[in-house]
């Protein structure tokens, strides 16, 4: 594209800076072509400590999740 080492780490760092403000105001991030970074808001749940087996509670939490796109997916099951 005849970027420099140095406009190119500019361009991603921008981008990836407006994306995880996107992503902090509670907006989904979707790249065409690519996937989309989806933000769930999971609720309160049981959980159990797999070694002592004792019950404990896991706080409500939003957690950000990827969904490949059919192109990406597509591409990487053609790339082997």
């Amino acid at each position: 594209m005849g970027l420099s080492r140095a406009e190119s780490l500019d361009l991603v760092e921008d981008i990836l800076a407006k994306m995880c403000g996107a992503m902090g105001d509670g907006e989904n991030v979707k790249i065409s072509g690519f996937g989309s970074f989806v933000l769930r808001d999971k609720k309160e749940r049981i959980g159990r400590n797999p070694k002592t087996g004792v019950e404990v509670p896991i706080t409500p939490r939003r957690v950000m999740t990827f969904r490949a796109s059919h192109k990406l997916k597509e591409r990487i099951a053609n790339a082997s």
